[in-house]
């Protein structure tokens, strides 16, 4: 017969109310999201018949329609919110004074097959191509850095200081802000020992998160030692062979919590069950002077004093607040050497948003023949638009473009063609609508779904007179329809943005004169 715990673990276990409402949550928006997509796929429908031209799918495709699971399509939509993300992220690097990089997505498995322990070996997208080499989509780009690196050791002036976005793959269970594929915003620093790098890179991850309108009240970083955790570890009679396993294991902490991890420390790793307690017992301490008192002497003190160091510098460089210590922060990746951090969602609703640390034996393992002191961080796109989209910060990205330039009739379509070549050559960005509409109305009604400041009427009358007459479709510095438009010579069209902010100028004035007078 079953014991009564033995029961209880059997027994299905009871939602807690905030899951429930998350779940509810999630469901009503699955369904608006349905209803807003056929809704819009009817309009777009209706739209493309009174057009004459319209795309209709079979109810039984014979090829499936959807993305393969744990990757996305990047509609128009979609793709602008990933280049303002992206913007973003290259805007931070540039100014903190990093170059940016990019490396083939297809590496040799040989790459990350480094230490045993790590997860990441087993959630490859790997194969052997057609010259029997052993090939995969990169997990992660570290590596490929440090191949690079090697690739021109003689000729790098170091510190490098690069970044990259790198799509990414990894063959693991997809859930809310992960996906088997990827992007990732990487930073990296080869060729500082000092902890001012980790610094540099932190203050990096802090002002970016500014920059989208997250503060340390939204988001904090968890940092820790992995050599002072070597150091304790060592005492508590780790050996070196197995600090990268068992660290892999610590690192699941969060995920699947004490009792579980002593279990797999016990297990997987045949440690004595009181040496696991002590391992999980001390990832609970909340400050570097706790966790230095419950080691002891033997406690490596340069790690102890490089954690100090970071914090004093961190509160130097405006950041201090973002900045927590935590030592249940370890790094899944066996790689890593001295400090190491998480930024985490203090709602507890997300999971790790980035991560990072040093790695100064990486090169090492790819055949530098001396140490290289390296550190930097993986930022993920994925997690970071969940927070956007709990914090309602997720920017408003309508599509839109400057100009769209219409025909009157088939007949003008060559001059309209003319007139949209000559507002490029001047650097505008155009729309060319390539049939004429027959009424004017549809005409405004596409310019404005396409988001159009302006349009360009190519018309017979006018353009015998050498011009064409565009319409401000956004003015907001009048109401007066004749104030709106603009007959602009042809010979002018290459610098017709001036012409028009010009002429927006000179109606502000006007409008604002006779606003005094009355």
């Amino acid at each position: 017969m079953s014991s009564t715990n033995e029961i209880a673990a059997d027994a299905p276990q009871e939602k807690s109310e905030k899951a429930l409402k998350r779940e509810a949550e999630k469901a009503a928006k699955k369904a608006a999201k349905e209803a807003e997509k056929a809704a819009k796929a009817e309009r777009a429908v209706a739209m493309s018949a009174a057009r004459g031209v319209s795309v209709q799918c079979s109810t039984a495709p014979p090829v499936e329609l959807e993305a393969c699971s744990g990757t996305r399509d990047w509609y128009p939509e979609e793709f602008r919110l990933q280049r303002w993300l992206f913007e973003k992220f290259r805007q931070t690097a540039t100014r903190t004074g990093f170059e940016e990089y990019d490396a083939p997505v297809l590496e040799r498995q040989e790459l990350y097959k480094r230490k045993a322990g790590e997860e990441i070996t087993s959630q490859m997208y790997a194969f052997v191509d057609q010259d029997g080499v052993d090939v995969t989509l990169r997990p992660e780009m570290t590596p490929t850095l440090a191949r690079m690196v090697l690739g021109r050791a003689a000729s790098m002036m170091l510190p490098l200081k690069w970044f990259s976005i790198p799509q990414c793959w990894r063959f693991e269970t997809t859930q809310r802000g992960r996906k088997r594929e990827h992007y990732q915003w990487n930073m990296d620093i080869i060729g500082c020992k000092s902890i001012s790098a980790e610094t540099e890179l932190l203050y990096a991850v802090c002002e970016f998160f500014r920059s989208i309108g997250i503060t340390s009240a939204d988001v904090g970083i968890k940092v820790n030692s992995r050599k002072v955790m070597a150091s304790v570890l060592d005492s508590y009679g780790i050996t070196a062979e197995k600090f990268a396993p068992v660290c892999v294991i610590m690192d699941k902490l969060d995920k699947i919590g004490d009792e579980a991890v002593i279990e797999e420390l016990v297990n997987a790793q045949n440690l004595p069950k009181e040496t696991a307690e002590k391992i999980v017992a001390c990832l609970a301490c909340k400050n570097v002077d706790e966790l230095a008192a419950l080691c002891g002497e033997g406690v490596d003190q340069t790690g102890i004093e490089e954690l100090k160091r970071l914090f004093s510098l961190a509160d130097d460089y405006g950041f201090g607040d973002w900045l927590i210590f935590d030592a249940s922060v370890v790094r899944g990746l066996a790689y890593y050497t001295g400090i190491v951090f998480e930024g985490f969602d203090r709602a507890g609703e997300l999971r790790a948003i980035c991560g990072g640390g040093r790695y100064d034996k990486l090169l090492s393992l790819y055949g530098a023949m001396s140490e290289v002191p390296a550190c930097g961080f993986g930022f993920g796109d994925c997690v970071i638009v969940e927070l956007l989209k709990e914090k309602g910060l997720v920017p408003v990205l309508p599509k839109s473009i400057e100009f769209v330039v219409a025909a009157f009739n088939e007949g003008m379509q060559g001059k309209a063609m003319k007139a949209a070549a000559l507002i490029r050559s001047g650097g505008a960005d155009v729309d060319m609508l390539l049939e004429p509409k027959k009424k004017v109305a549809n005409t405004f009604d596409y310019a404005n779904r396409i988001g159009a400041r302006y349009i360009v009427f190519v018309a017979p009358q006018e353009w015998e007179n050498g011009m064409v007459r565009i319409k401000d479709l956004r003015a907001e510095y009048t109401d007066k329809e004749d104030e709106k438009q603009l007959d602009v010579k042809l010979s002018d069209l290459g610098r017709v943005s001036e012409l028009l902010r010009e002429h927006e100028a000179a109606m502000r004035t006007v409008n604002e004169i006779e606003t005094m007078a009355i």
